[in-house]
């Protein structure tokens, strides 16, 4: 009897307030990626079950739809809990950071790769409301020992920045190999 009781409480299900929304999403887009199967893969004639192209991604994508839609079952029936647009709003807001990230790709380029690094660990430390100057020097710092271990220790080849064109040459020349 406590065995059973055991496996009552390890699987119950804790709903959170986004929940619903969660599984609703996840539905709507495994049955996207799913409806894409015929024109993103192939199917050979006379190969094994197993070694089509189009097999895997077919199990993987029928199974992620079928436990959404379970999981969206679940969710529908269980009871509702209040919150879930303050919720969604975090998982929106947190999309803002991937819009850095996008920035800092597309300005590394055209201000090279010490500028752009610079640049926005600073800005990520205002947006993240450190104010005072000795954490945004400190900031300023810690981008500045990334650059030059990624560059001049890692030997990582990133652009060199459009800027960079505009400098003297000698100084030019060091900016594009170490920085």
């Amino acid at each position: 009897m406590s065995r059973v009781k055991t496996l009552q409480v390890l699987f119950r299900r804790y709903r959170r307030p986004g929940d619903i929304v969660f599984a609703w999403g996840m539905l709507v887009l495994s049955v996207i990626l799913l409806a894409q199967l015929a024109d993103q893969t192939a199917w050979r004639n006379g190969g094994k079950l197993f070694a089509q192209p189009r097999f895997w991604p077919a199990v993987s994508l029928g199974g992620m739809t079928v436990f959404a839609a379970f999981h969206l079952l679940g969710s529908a029936l269980s009871e509702r809990i209040e919150g879930r647009w303050q919720e969604v709003g975090l998982w929106l807001a947190s999309l803002e950071y991937a819009g850095w990230f996008i920035l800092y790709a597309i300005a590394v380029p055209f201000a090279g790769y010490l500028p752009a690094t610079v640049l926005f660990a600073i800005a990520l430390a205002l947006r993240t409301g450190y104010r005072r100057a000795r954490t945004l020097v400190i900031a300023g710092l810690c981008a500045v020992v990334i650059v030059v271990l990624f560059k001049t220790l890692l030997r990582v080849n990133l652009p060199a920045g459009l800027i960079y064109e505009h400098l003297p040459t000698g100084l030019r020349q060091i900016m594009l190999t170490y920085f």
